[in-house]
């Protein structure tokens, strides 16, 4: 009789299958080891999850509005959002693979989305937009909850992290419940368009990169000394003379398609059209703008800040600032006011005459604060807030202050954190000198601030520089709470001397990641060792989403071996 048992024919075949269980297991534990709050980036302000998994199927699985939503199929912001996140957590794996398979258990069919109050589908963000929202992933139906649509975008990003492929190629999520706000409302990316031209492309890019971290502004720095890209319909031969050339120009058109392009990820455009300094580009295209510098008694041919004491002037900034609160709908305008350079109004014998017959002597910075006052004044007029770099605060009379203050309190915006309205302009504080300290100065005067100072991405080294922009903590200065009440969020600065198209992304991400976190999460956010471990796999998911980020350090991404 031949013998049944376990035969040498099929031990091969066993140990595959020993093989592939061990292989398994060791995945298994991966996975596990890897909680799915490692995934998240930025982390949320409270994450609870299981050991429960639940299957996704690309071919099953749909966003839908809750039947109770507020906000409907009609509201296109919403639509064209559960769009971009299906490409975002199905796409990469079936532009390379075709459908993946579902393994046998409990699957998640829908993620129901609900509006609790007026939607909001058709406005624009603002500072006080209401960005939290609550995530119930349980199945069959998972579940995302916002006042506003603002959340719903926070929260589908999130949604969209908590999803990962098994061993099987499975799409999987763990059973999970967050609840998550923003710590600051500003938190921005500041970009430079004078220095080197960025293409709308690559300006669509950092939006959605943007988007993927929970910034929601994009400080637009769109003019300066070099060339002056915006094109204005007021004053064509602004762009006409001061750009680089005439295909180095940002339409009328391309300005609407990044505002929109913004708007549909929840992020607010803020433009910003710094002077008097910084505008020798200006000059080109408008005649009797800018300051003649003397040598002696002569004009030497060369021109400095804008001319703060012809009535022109004025007009001409009146008539500039008009169009652009009509363009740009955001409620701020950003007037820079940095970097004044004294010298060549020092010279000019006319506005010596101008500033002793005002009584300001020799004082250049009273000069300035004359300037800087009427802009705002400016400003108010067509029903516009102003942020402003440090040096207006601090070059600023006391007088002036005052007025400042007075003037803007009246016109007053939103603090989310606080519920009451709040003297401005926003102070911008960039100066890495002694930053803490200037936050200080600013808040005990009443001012909201913007801190920049700690994270300019432009000033690179060798190594991990991500973990000094993460240490900081933005209130980590001497105040009361009333004061830190005042630091309204703050920006990842990146100027473009040595930044143009070819190297945007990868000078940005990850390293604005770490900044994006500590804007969002909470102050108690802070272990390194977590944070590295998440901040790679947020750059791996970047990288598969079409963001260029650079490593974080030695390593390698999943996909890398899928393409």
């Amino acid at each position: 009789m031949e013998h049944r048992g376990l035969g040498w024919p099929r031990l091969p075949r066993l140990l595959e299958l020993l093989a592939a269980l061990a292989v398994q297991a060791l995945r298994a534990s991966a996975i596990a080891a890897a909680s799915p709050d490692l995934r998240l980036w930025p982390m949320p302000l409270s994450v609870q999850t299981t050991p429960r998994v639940l299957h996704l199927s690309p071919d099953n699985f749909v966003f839908s509005h809750s039947p109770t939503s507020k906000a409907g199929p009609s509201c296109s912001l919403l639509q064209e959002a559960f769009r971009r996140y299906y490409d975002y957590i199905f796409g990469f794996y079936k532009w390379h693979h075709g459908s993946a398979d579902l393994r046998v258990g409990v699957e998640l069919k829908q993620l129901q989305v609900s509006v609790v109050l007026d939607p909001e589908c058709d406005t624009f963000p603002k500072i006080s937009s209401d960005e939290s929202y609550t995530l119930l992933v349980r199945g069959p139906v998972a579940s995302l909850t916002a006042n506003r649509v603002w959340g719903v975008l926070r929260g589908l990003e999130t949604f969209s992290q908590l999803i990962y492929q098994d061993f099987y190629g499975t799409f999987t999520v763990n059973e999970s419940n967050i609840v998550d706000s923003p710590r600051f409302p500003h938190r921005g990316i500041l970009i430079d368009t004078s220095r080197h031209f960025l293409s709308v492309k690559s300006i669509f890019k950092t939006l959605d990169a943007m988007a993927f971290n929970k910034f929601n502004v994009l400080h637009w720095h769109i003019v300066d000394d070099p060339s002056f890209p915006y094109q204005s319909v007021t004053f064509p031969g602004l762009s006409k003379k001061g750009s680089y050339s005439s295909s180095h120009v940002y339409t009328p058109n391309d300005v609407r398609m990044v505002i929109e392009y913004a708007r549909l990820r929840g992020i607010r455009i803020v433009p910003e059209f710094d002077s008097p300094g910084h505008t020798q580009s200006w000059g080109e295209g408008q005649k009797d703008l800018l300051t003649p510098c003397y040598n002696g008694k002569e004009p030497s041919g060369a021109f400095g800040p804008i001319n703060p004491i012809w009535n022109t002037t004025y007009s001409f900034l009146s008539k500039f600032f008009k169009e652009i609160s009509t363009v740009f709908p955001d409620e701020f305008i950003h007037l820079g006011g940095d970097e004044v350079d004294f010298d060549c109004w020092a010279s000019n014998p006319e506005i010596q005459d101008f500033m002793r017959d005002k009584g300001f002597g020799r004082d250049f910075k009273k000069l300035e604060s004359f300037y800087m006052q009427a802009v705002l004044d400016m400003i108010s007029a067509i029903n516009k807030n102003s942020i402003v770099w440090q040096e207006v605060f601090d070059d600023a009379s006391k007088n002036l202050q005052v007025q400042l203050l007075v003037l803007s309190f009246q016109r007053g915006w939103w603090h989310p954190q606080s519920s009451k309205l709040m003297p401005g302009p926003v102070i911008q504080v960039w100066k890495v000198e002694d930053y803490t300290q200037e936050q200080s100065k600013v808040t005990e005067a009443g001012f909201p601030v913007i801190l920049s100072a700690p994270w300019y991405l432009d000033w690179i080294s060798y190594g991990q520089d991500w973990k000094h922009y993460y240490a900081v903590d933005p209130l980590s200065f001497e105040g009361s709470q009333e004061q830190k009440k005042l630091v309204i969020g703050g920006e990842a600065c990146l100027w473009g001397e040595y930044v143009d198209a070819t190297n945007l992304s990868p000078r940005l991400w990850p390293r604005a990641s770490a900044v994006g976190e500590r804007l969002w999460s909470h102050k108690d956010v802070r272990g390194l060792e977590d944070a590295y471990r998440r901040l790679t796999i947020h750059r791996c998911r970047m990288l598969r989403r079409g963001i260029a980020a650079e490593p974080v350090f030695t390593g390698y991404c999943d996909h890398e071996d899928r393409m």
